[in-house]
C-alpha cells in the first residue's frame, strides 16, 4: 500500500515476540495482496481492470461493505469510487499533462463512474459498471492494521501498537503503566506538534493536505470530493480517534472532505469517536470529547 508499516509489542519471551511479529506483519501481507493498487495481480487491480470479481476475499468483500457504510452516513462524502476523478486530476499534472485543471465537462463525465450505489455484491462476488475504479487509499490501511493488532491479540500480546503510515492503534499501556504518547505533527513546522495524545485501547488516524500532492508545483490536494469531482481545500487536517483503525482512517478521510461545520457534526453523532481539525486558515477545532485524549507534555 505504498507506506511504512511499524510493529512494536512489549514480551517476556524473545522466541514468542519473534513469532508474533512475524504473524502480525503476514497479516499486513495478506491485505496488501489483495487491497494494494500497486500489484496488477491484487484482486482490487482485476477488479479495476474487469468491473467483476468473483470468489473475493472475505477481507476485501467486508472492506467494501465498510466502505458503502460510511459513503451512506457521510452521504457520499466518502466513496471509494472516486478513483476516475483522482486518475483525471493526476494526468492533468504529470508530465505530458496539461498542468491546468480538468473542464468542468471532463469533471462531470467523469462523475457519472462515481457512485458508491453502482457496487454490487453477491454470493462472494463484486461487479460495478464498465469503467468504473476503485481507491483504497482511505481505508486498507486501517484495516490492515486492524488485522496486525488482531493477530497481536490472538497470541497473548497485551501492549503493543501498529502503525501503518500514520494511522496507528494501540494496546494496553507500556509496561510501567503509563499510556501510548502520539504526536500530531504542525504542518508548518518539523518537530513542532499541534496537540500530544494519549492512547490505550484506541486508535488514530489524519487525513491531511499537506503530506502528498499530485505536483509540488501545483499543489493539488490528493483528496477529492466524490460529490463534486473538486480537490478539498477547506481543511488542512482532520484527525479522528476510535476504537478501530479502520473507522479512524476511512473517518478522518471523511471528515477532511465534509469540512469543518458538517465533519465535526457527523463525528458528534457517532459513539466512542472523536475528532481535531486544523481549518485552511489555521484554526484548531475539537469535538466535545477530543480533550480527554490530549496531555502536555513537560
Amino acid at each position: 500500500m505504498d507506506t511504512t508499516v511499524t510493529i512494536a509489542i512489549y514480551d517476556f519471551e524473545g522466541e514468542h515476540a519473534v513469532q508474533t511479529m512475524d504473524k502480525a506483519f503476514g497479516r499486513v501481507g495478506a491485505v496488501d495482496d489483495v487491497m494494494s493498487s500497486y500489484k496488477n495481480d491484487s484482486q482490487l487491480s482485476i477488479l479495476n481492470e474487469v468491473s467483476r470479481l468473483e470468489d473475493a476475499s472475505p477481507d476485501f468483500v467486508y472492506v467494501i461493505e465498510r466502505s458503502i457504510y460510511y459513503s451512506t452516513i457521510s452521504d457520499g462524502a466518502f466513496d471509494i469510487t472516486i478513483m476516475p476523478v483522482l486518475d483525471l486530476w493526476a494526468s492533468k499534472f504529470s508530465p505530458g499533462g496539461t498542468y491546468l485543471p480538468p473542464t468542468q465537462e471532463e469533471i462531470d463525465t467523469t462523475l457519472e463512474l462515481v457512485d458508491y450505489n453502482m457496487i454490487t455484491i453477491e454470493d462472494g462476488n463484486i461487479s460495478m459498471e464498465p469503467g468504473m475504479k476503485l481507491a483504497l487509499g482511505g481505508i486498507a490501511k486501517g484495516y490492515a492494521v486492524d488485522q496486525a493488532i488482531g493477530s497481536l491479540i490472538s497470541d497473548d500480546i497485551t501492549s503493543c501498537f501498529v502503525d501503518a503510515g500514520g494511522d496507528g492503534r494501540y494496546i494496553g499501556t507500556k509496561p510501567d503503566g503509563t499510556m501510548w504518547t502520539v504526536g500530531l505533527q504542525n504542518p508548518d513546522k518539523q518537530g513542532d506538534f499541534i496537540t500530544v495524545m494519549q492512547l490505550e485501547n484506541m486508535a488514530v488516524a489524519t487525513s491531511g493536505n499537506y503530506e502528498r500532492y499530485f505536483s509540488d508545483a501545483a499543489k493539488v490536494s490528493h483528496i477529492s470530493d466524490p460529490r463534486t469531482g473538486y480537490s478539498v481545500n477547506e481543511l488542512i487536517s482532520a484527525t479522528v480517534i476510535a476504537e478501530n483503525a479502520m473507522d479512524a482512517d476511512a473517518l478522518a478521510t471523511t471528515v477532511f472532505v465534509l469540512g469543518e461545520k458538517d465533519g465535526i457534526e457527523l463525528i458528534e453523532s457517532l459513539e466512542g469517536v472523536e475528532c481535531l481539525i486544523i481549518t485552511s486558515d489555521k484554526r484548531i477545532l475539537r469535538s466535545n470529547g477530543f480533550a480527554e485524549y490530549e496531555t502536555t507534555l513537560e
